[in-house]
């Protein structure tokens, strides 16, 4: 099975307040978001992260939460993945490392990125945008926001503020496209 997950922010406690996380502490967010990772995801599994992975911590702590996640990580970077230019990080803990990713599925033209954006490779031919970055946030952006209902099941935010916490199947995106048609 694929999955997709975004905005983690791994070690970041800011982030608790900032996007009203149910969380205690950062130690809390950290545990919960393994387990929930890990009820989902399998050895077999792929996931692809679309950026923010980790924030405020350590190469070193990037890969001792990567070591404990299941599947095969692949990720697209977003504006907080300092921990890759840290000299203690291995970059083996990925599959890959790309800015931007189309995943072919199904028939389905897939774009990977961390930022949302309006148009996208084949947006207009039926592919499909996934994205993270706005969190939890876009009532702040509210003209963003209408732009994006404009264009209804193609964009969909994977980060994990509007998800549970948890990573999203490409059967539950699939559904969507799908069922929004």
């Amino acid at each position: 099975m694929i999955y997709f997950t975004a905005d983690n922010h791994f070690c970041h406690g800011n982030i608790i307040g900032s996007c009203n996380r149910p969380f205690k502490d950062v130690n809390e967010m950290n545990k919960v978001m393994v387990e929930n990772w890990n009820r989902y995801i399998t050895d077999y599994d792929e996931i692809y992260i679309l950026g923010d992975f980790l924030y405020k911590g350590t190469g070193r702590q990037a890969e001792q939460l990567l070591s404990r996640l299941k599947g095969k990580k692949y990720l697209i970077k977003g504006n907080h993945e300092k921990y890759l230019e840290a000299g203690d990080f291995k970059q083996n803990y990925f599959e890959w490392v790309k800015d931007y990713y189309v995943l072919n599925y199904e028939g389905y033209e897939i774009v990977l990125f961390h930022f949302p954006i309006l148009s996208w490779h084949k947006s207009h031919r039926g592919s499909i945008h996934l994205h993270g970055h706005i969190h939890n946030n876009a009532d702040k952006y509210p003209e963003f926001a209408e732009k994006l209902k404009v264009l209804g099941n193609r964009a969909f935010n994977v980060g994990v503020d509007v998800n549970d916490f948890y990573p999203v199947s490409i059967k539950k995106i699939m559904d969507f496209v799908k069922g929004n048609k």
